[in-house]
């Protein structure tokens, strides 16, 4: 057997009678509709159902499957201690998850849960489906920092687990839509609220996926949304699938976004692969971006590729601009992939002869040192995008009234601490934004006096 059916749905712990208290309905629309989808899960009858949550063990770089054989839970930290759970986990199929993850060199496994205890994220959905079904085991996904590729993929090893062990299963992808749809929900309003809600239930009711890997992260993150990830895991899930899909209902009253669809394969679709559609056009669009790139993009480039594959370093190449190497002058090298950062590392002030060499020597550092992240594979240079930025010389100024997020790094100094932000970067829309920044990356303190200083850039693609 293979994915009976997947389900995608919110976990508001006002939905259980015991913990609402009549203020659940204010959503009847979506408790309706998740009676539905639990009674169509209970006519599939499961073996297994896994669920992916946004409240289960989260890291930046590893995904976290719940180990052992049973959990526990309840809804006693929301006022509700008698509404209890207790479940199986089915480590038959975690081994199987784990075991391809391992050879896949996929960051994902059961290593670092210190508490068998169920989230809420996983509970709310359990609460409905046990009104109609009980005899199944669980097992339970936490999200993860990494890309949505990377979220697509794990969903793809999971099928190929469950295909492996002739499982009947059913997956549901946890998580409410964006937290600001309301001035008088709970987390207030923003303008990306409405937008992402809008988008994201568009996508999943016509089921096309790929559109999943467009939704920008500063975006996301403006929206206050809680179940994208989970959302991609599951899609990933589907991945090659031809799909009969429902939208079963859309709720915002409470300022809190709650969507819920229903997925079930109807057979093979080979046109529906989503990521491998994806790659490509990303592959495209990126090297198309570095054969239009200039020399200082090209030769960042290029010592990327050589220490990443070869661990060599590139010799200043003879064709170059002039500027590059008869002059001297700070530079940072960032490398984005996917549109998240990958890597950004550089020098305030010229520490080499020449541009040239600052580039060189600064992308090697942003590609393996970076303590942010782990060394560049070679896998994933086709996807990487690369820029380069040249600092003017430092001035000091007076006070942040001579800043401008836009056109101004800033350099905030207490004593013999320092940090850095270049200008004009995504999400850092104001000055206040900027200096606190800077602040935290010098580890100095809200309240520490700090003199300024500020630079410009030319910025290469």
């Amino acid at each position: 057997m293979s994915i009976l059916g997947a389900f995608m749905v919110p976990h508001p712990p006002l939905i259980i009678p015991a913990v609402g208290k009549g203020s659940e309905e204010q959503i009847r629309e979506t408790i309706d509709a998740y009676d539905e989808a639990a009674r169509q899960i209970a006519a599939l009858r499961p073996d297994t159902i896994i669920i992916s949550s946004p409240h289960s063990v989260l890291y930046a770089d590893y995904f976290h499957i719940s180990p052992g054989r049973a959990a526990n839970g309840s809804f006693e930290r929301f006022g509700a201690p008698q509404v209890e759970f207790h479940e199986t986990y089915d480590d038959e199929l975690v081994t199987r998850i784990e075991k391809l993850c391992d050879q896949k060199r996929f960051p994902a496994g059961t290593l670092g849960e210190r508490e068998s205890k169920l989230d809420h994220g996983t509970m709310v959905p359990l609460y409905f489906i046990r009104k109609y079904f009980n005899d199944f085991k669980l097992v339970r996904l936490g999200l993860s920092g990494l890309d949505l590729t990377r979220h697509y993929e794990l969903g793809t090893i999971i099928n190929e687990a469950v295909e492996q062990l002739d499982r009947r299963v059913v997956y549901v992808a946890s998580g409410d839509l964006s937290h600001k749809l309301q001035t008088y929900g709970p987390y207030g309003f923003a303008k990306e609220g409405p937008v992402y809600d809008e988008r994201i239930m568009d996508v999943c009711s016509r089921g096309d996926f790929e559109e999943l890997f467009g939704f920008d992260e500063t975006f996301c993150e403006k929206a206050a949304e809680c179940g994208h990830r989970s959302f991609v895991i599951m899609a990933g899930v589907l991945d090659g699938k031809a799909l009969e899909i429902k939208k079963l209902s859309h709720q915002d009253v409470t300022g809190v976004g709650y969507g819920i669809c229903t997925f079930r394969p109807v057979g093979d679709d080979e046109g529906r692969h989503f990521l491998r559609s994806y790659m490509k056009k990303k592959m495209s669009e990126v090297y198309g971006k570095a054969d239009s790139s200039d020399a200082y993009v090209r030769l960042a480039r290029a010592t990327v590729e050589a220490y990443t594959v070869n661990r060599s370093v590139p010799e200043i190449p003879k064709d170059l601009p002039k500027e590059m190497t008869e002059r001297a002058a700070g530079a940072f090298v960032s490398i984005h992939e996917h549109g998240r950062l990958r890597g950004c590392i550089g020098t305030f002030l010229p520490t080499t002869d020449c541009i040239a060499q600052e580039i060189i020597q600064n992308a090697v550092s942003a590609s393996t040192r970076d303590p942010r992240f782990d060394p560049i594979e070679p896998e994933e240079l086709p996807f990487l995008e690369i820029n380069v930025d040249i600092l003017s010389e430092p001035e000091d100024i007076a006070s942040e009234d001579e800043l401008d997020v836009k056109r101004y790094g800033v350099i905030v100094r207490s004593g013999n601490r320092r940090g850095l932000l270049l200008p004009d970067l995504d999400g850092v829309d104001t000055v206040g934004q900027q200096i606190d920044i800077a602040r935290r990356k010098g580890g100095i303190g809200e309240h520490e006096p700090v003199t300024l200083q500020r630079f410009e850039v030319v910025r290469h693609y």
